[in-house]
């Protein structure tokens, strides 16, 4: 396995010795592993929200080209919106 120096600001060495103290990691080596991994997932979790925001935007796009839209109010599109977050 390739051997990597990483130079620490004071509080994240601090932040390490405290979890290796916890006794939830068995090496330093160990929890920035855990950590690199930790941050791939929350990675890969933003480009699949923006991908899906992206598509949703193409439907709206689309609609919108199409002039198709609700004959509801703002008002009303946001009503039904709230009754739904109290269901």
């Amino acid at each position: 396995m390739p051997t990597m120096n990483v130079n620490l600001t004071p509080e994240m060495a601090e932040f390490v010795s405290d979890e290796l103290n916890s006794g939830d990691y068995a090496s330093a080596s160990e929890l920035v592993r855990d950590a690199l991994r930790a941050l791939r997932r929350d990675r890969d979790i933003e480009r699949e929200k923006i991908e899906i925001l992206r598509r949703k935007l193409d439907v709206g796009i689309g609609q919108a080209d199409r002039r198709d839209f609700s004959a509801r109010s703002v008002e009303e599109i946001a009503a039904n919106v709230l009754s739904e977050d109290d269901e």
